[in-house]
């Protein structure tokens, strides 16, 4: 006979049967996958007053016995129904008959048939065959407590009743709605809304789990069938799963981790089928696949499967993309390849992700034009090609048009119309960045379709006419590769102009785009360079301008971007034709510029006896000036000559050439280019800041000429003395500061500068030694004590 277990030591069994058995919201939640309740199917019931009852009152009937369908009263206490789940009976504690005996408990009937125990384990579904429980544990009364109705059943005075039944605090509510309020569970709703695709797949959710527990009569019964028939279909695991329990793993966290490893898996699949087979049968898996999972699309777990899926279909069905682009959320969580296939007939759309990343890249060019930092190493054009292609705008770009060349003609559409209506040429450097970007991808479908081919090689239907090959290179990658040198040498001339020379009567629509590439100002940059170093080697050889090919080759690719505006605006495609004077008249008077330099130059290395009075010319021709206001092609040639001799600190030249930058073509000698080049090498001439006649020039008869006019040369002058305002002279810099003050109409831009400006002064004055500090002390001396020879010397 075995022995009657001490009192408390029976209580605490039973606490553990009860709450193995009682309904647990915070463990045993089914996953959203894994069958068909989601988050709804185990909502709804309020653990049963059959459990227990009160300490001091009486027994209350157990599942089918005494309580209608299985759900007895709890004398004197009511609770709030809803929002637990039914701990799954299978998880008992691993006690057997034994233990119920030695508890003093009648065994429920199935554990005495042996259903589902083997060894003193419950291995298989079981449920409590109306077992009566003395009272009611602490824990399991905690447990309990945290239950809440969310998206079932209802918040009243008791738990669910039957039918027919009253809770004692007052009517029964209606399914869906809470107690007190009336209101619908929006929670049960957007559960409801998600879970919905299911029922496609004939797989039972959340509502098909309440409506059976609305309509059943045994709930216990009700509920261990829905798990049976949505749970793990493994009959190893039934004796696996009590294991997790006795570690106190809650059954949430097995079927989550169970769940998103097949999902991993699944999701490894789907590539698989998409890079396996012929193209035609893995395609047709992959539209089975979408067919049958795209009802669950709004469903966050499997979600990623379904875009995975959609990801590898090179063609969507039109009847689901319209779906997702209907839904945003949808819209944001498909990938880029699936948004490709919408944008492509949807131009708007396509435009409005477009738009925030051409207005970024505008600003972080102008950012970079107004830097405060001064250098000639590091300035705007320092970046390689490479580095610059890698940048954050450029990279989204061509992640979003990939190989469709449909979205590659829409975003140069834009650039075109954008290009047409600000004139801002940063437009045109982004026209060629996304091409060589695509060309680094070695992206073919945009690369080699296009006008730009030499005729027997491009017989085919054309798009893009700027991935021009000549003699398997690419037109744009030719410059591109003289942009990175800084220089266009004889051989890629040569390619060059070949390719200009080969554009046949028909095809001169491709200058348009063309000229669109070379006014990239990275590309003028280099262009003009190259112009001004072949003047130089001129000089040395003793030729005219007219007699060198290469020199009017640079010329010509110079002048087609410079008209790029012009001939996109007027639909005109043909060259700007080359004004006889400038190669004539404008370039000899700069060569001459030049050998005047040299001429002094070597007149100041010669010895004193020898040395001439020979001073610097001070004076412009006249018809210098005049090619400057007239010809955009004069103008640009003649700035970066500027640009040259200030490099070299050719301060004499400088002086010379300042006066005829007042008034240039379309005021290029005020734009942001020219003057963050021209205050960069500025800084090679510091020491010149502290004298009075090279500040004049420079300031009052250059730079604040414009200053009350235009804002951004305001902006550049200030970035200079805040660089240098430690070299001017200070009677010119506290005119400079008075001259420079914003106004009331001046951009924040413009008032930030001058406070830092403002703030360097004050440092400025502080470093200043005081009139005492600089007087003279008299100095000490002291007679220094006399040290005894060492004995030994």
């Amino acid at each position: 006979m075995e022995k009657s277990p001490p009192a408390g030591l029976r209580e605490v069994f039973l606490e553990e049967v009860v709450e193995e058995w009682a309904f647990d919201g915070q463990e045993k939640k089914r996953p959203e996958a894994a069958g068909a309740a989601g988050r709804t199917a185990n909502r709804g019931w309020a653990e049963p007053a059959a459990w227990g009852e009160r300490r001091g009152g009486g027994k209350t009937s157990g599942p089918g016995a005494g309580g209608a369908a299985g759900r007895g009263r709890r004398g004197g206490h009511g609770r709030r129904g809803g929002g637990a789940s039914l701990r799954h009976p299978g998880t008992a504690v691993s006690h057997g008959r034994a233990a119920w005996s030695w508890a003093g408990l009648r065994c429920p009937e199935h554990l005495r048939r042996g259903a589902g125990v083997s060894g003193g384990r419950f291995g298989g579904r079981t449920r409590l065959c109306g077992a009566e429980v003395g009272r009611r544990g602490p824990r399991a009364a905690a447990r309990a407590g945290r239950a809440e109705l969310e998206g079932a059943g209802e918040r009243s005075a008791g738990g669910p009743r039957g039918p027919g039944e009253r809770a004692a605090g007052g009517p029964a509510a209606a399914p869906g709605e809470r107690g007190g309020d009336g209101a619908p569970s929006r929670a049960a709703a957007g559960a409801s809304a998600m879970f919905a695709g299911l029922q496609d797949l004939g797989v039972a959710n959340g509502e098909d789990l309440k409506e059976t527990l609305t309509n059943c009569t045994e709930p216990l019964k009700a509920i261990e069938q829905f798990q049976t028939e949505n749970g793990v279909l493994l009959p190893s695991l039934q004796s696996a799963l009590p294991f997790l329990d006795l570690h106190g793993t809650p059954r949430l966290e097995f079927h989550q981790s169970v769940f998103d490893e097949l999902r991993d898996k699944l999701l490894e699949r789907v590539s698989a089928i998409a890079s396996e087979g012929k193209a035609e049968e893995r395609y047709k898996k992959l539209e089975d696949l979408l067919e049958k999972s795209f009802s669950l699309v709004k469903m966050p777990s499997l979600q990623p499967v379904v875009m995975c899926v959609m990801k590898h279909l090179p063609k969507v069905p039109e009847k689901k993309l319209k779906l997702v682009m209907a839904d945003k959320e949808l819209y944001r969580a498909c990938a880029v390849e699936v948004k490709r296939q919408i944008w492509q007939d949807n131009q708007a759309l396509f435009g409005d992700e477009v738009s925030p990343l051409l207005k970024q890249y505008i600003l972080e060019k102008e950012s970079a034009l107004f830097s405060t930092e001064l250098s000639v190493l590091h300035n705007f054009f320092s970046p390689s090609p490479k580095t610059r292609r890698q940048g954050e705008v450029v990279q989204k770009l061509t992640q979003m048009v990939g190989k469709n060349v449909k979205l590659y003609d829409m975003v140069l559409q834009f650039l075109r119309t954008l290009f047409l209506r600000t004139r801002n040429v940063h437009y045109c450097t982004l026209r060629a960045e996304l091409l060589m970007s695509l060309h680094d991808l070695d992206v073919g479908d945009i690369c080699s379709v296009d006008p730009c081919h030499k005729p027997e090689q491009a017989p085919w239907p054309l798009l893009d006419p700027c991935s021009c090959r000549l003699r398997s290179s690419q037109f744009t990658w030719c410059l591109d590769a003289c942009i990175r040198e800084r220089f266009v040498d004889s051989k890629r001339a040569r390619e060059l102009q070949g390719f200009l020379d080969g554009v046949k009567k028909g095809q001169e629509q491709v200058l348009g785009d063309l000229s669109m590439i070379l006014c990239d100002p990275f590309a003028i940059n280099t262009l003009s360079l190259s112009t001004v170093r072949h003047l130089q080697e001129l000089v040395g050889q003793e030729t005219l301008p007219r007699d060198s090919p290469d020199l009017l080759l640079l010329l010509r690719l110079l002048a087609l971007g410079q008209g790029a505006w012009d001939m996109i605006d007027s639909q005109v495609f043909k060259e700007p034709k080359m004004e006889v004077e400038l190669i004539t008249r404008f370039l000899p008077t700069l060569m001459s510029f030049v050998v005047d330099d040299h001429t002094f130059n070597v007149d100041q290395k010669l010895p004193a006896e020898e040395k001439a009075p020979v001073t610097y010319p001070n004076t412009l021709p006249e018809s210098f000036t005049k090619f400057l206001q007239e010809q955009r092609m004069a103008c640009e040639v003649g700035l970066y000559y500027v640009l040259h001799i200030t490099k070299q600190r050719n301060k004499n030249a400088l002086l010379r050439l300042l006066p005829g930058l007042v008034e240039t073509f379309g005021d290029l000698a005020f734009g942001d280019i020219f003057l963050h080049l021209l205050t960069g090498n500025l800084a090679l001439l510091a020491d010149e800041f502290a004298l009075e006649d090279f500040c004049s020039s420079l300031f009052d008869g250059f730079l604040l000429t414009a200053s009350p006019r235009k804002e951004n040369v305001q902006r550049h002058v200030l970035r200079l003395l805040v660089h240098l305002h430690h070299r001017v002279a200070p009677s010119k810099l506290q005119a400079l500061q008075k001259a420079l003050e914003p106004t009331g109409q001046s951009g924040e831009a413009v008032k930030e500068l001058y406070s830092q400006l403002g703030e360097k002064l004050e440092q400025l004055d502080h470093q200043k030694p005081s009139p005492a500090q600089t007087a003279e002390t008299p100095a000490l001396e002291l007679p220094l004590p006399t040290v005894p020879a060492p004995a030994g010397l």
